[in-house]
């Protein structure tokens, strides 16, 4: 049911269509992921405007208020996101369903998250597809609309469409889009951005077993110590060369080169979220001194500890789109 492939390059142009009383958890979950793969990447891969039916600002859930890039109407991303959440039945009207089925001609992707999925449904987008939406309304959707096969699930891939139940399972849908793409190295390098230092990020793709899991979680653990590789293949129960074939499958990537992303991320924190000077940083980081971090960390980043924590970001983490940069403005002037 699921084809990767068409759904990533769909998403490299998207216009996320909001309301009022839309989740911004919701929207956030859907496109920081996809702006810290842009930095990971360096280079700005995916790129999303905002829409409204109107083109007026809408207010999110919790008082956030968001001016769109354009109107519905003008939009003409290659993926259509429809992103309400609460009073979804009194967005069920004439004049916003016929938008969005105008909207959704000629798209390559169309999506519902949420309970965006209502929308869609009722425009005919979802009649023999199958679908989710937020559980809250899950069985009065599946009630409402027959002609959709209704799945309790977190989120529903069937070729074109896409649908999502709620925040949460948009941070993993994106994540698995990024794996896809560009390898679990780098949907690793992701979901770590937005988790603690001894979290283990969930490795959805099939070829990651425990042995890869349990890897990661001791690089994750001896970050200031590295274990040499062979003792780390050692203590997840396998031999160097079993986990060196293993990890290449599933992250795309030598054990070395996944612990150097480790540690080089550990690194990046500790640059821009504390006043450490670079040479410790480099010792917690398992570094041997500051010349050594220095140089790995401006082959992986561009530029130098000191030039990131200045503020010199020209490619890479620093590197969003204009919407991307808008919704960082419009949490600071929240109030």
């Amino acid at each position: 049911m699921q084809s990767w492939p068409k759904i990533h390059d769909a998403m490299q142009h998207v216009d996320i269509m909001l309301f009022d009383q839309f989740s911004n958890h919701c929207l956030a979950n859907f496109v920081e992921p996809l702006r810290a793969a842009n930095g990971f990447l360096q280079q700005q891969h995916y790129n999303w405007r905002f829409v409204t039916l109107d083109g007026a600002p809408v207010q999110s859930s919790s008082g956030l208020q968001i001016a769109p890039d354009v109107a519905l109407a003008e939009a003409d991303g290659s993926a259509l996101m429809v992103m309400p959440s609460y009073g979804i039945r009194g967005l069920d009207r004439t004049d916003v369903v016929r938008a969005i089925k105008r909207a959704s001609q000629g798209r390559r992707l169309v999506g519902g998250f949420d309970t965006g999925a209502w929308l869609l449904a009722r425009a005919g987008l979802l009649d023999g597809y199958q679908a989710t939406i937020h559980w809250d309304v899950l069985d009065a959707f599946a009630e409402a609309f027959p002609e959709t096969d209704t799945l309790r699930a977190r989120h529903v891939i069937d070729r074109d469409r896409v649908t999502c139940s709620g925040a949460m399972a948009a941070f993993d849908l994106v994540t698995e889009l990024i794996a896809s793409a560009h390898g679990a190295g780098v949907a690793l390098d992701v979901t770590q951005m937005f988790m603690s230092r001894d979290a283990v990020p969930a490795l959805r793709t099939p070829k990651a077993g425990r042995t890869v899991t349990r890897a990661v979680a001791l690089m994750q653990d001896h970050v200031e110590t590295p274990l040499p590789i062979p003792e780390l293949a050692r203590r997840v129960g396998c031999t160097q060369k079993t986990l060196e074939q293993r990890m290449k499958t599933a992250l795309r990537a030598s054990p070395s080169a996944i612990y150097r992303r480790q540690r080089l991320n550990a690194a990046r924190r500790l640059v821009l979220d504390s006043d450490l000077p670079v040479s410790e940083i480099a010792g917690r980081c398992g570094y041997d001194n500051a010349s050594a971090l220095t140089r790995a960390f401006r082959q992986a980043f561009g530029q130098s500890p000191s030039a990131l924590r200045r503020g010199e970001d020209q490619v890479g983490f620093g590197a969003v789109s204009p919407s991307a940069d808008r919704i960082g403005n419009m949490r600071r002037k929240a109030t």
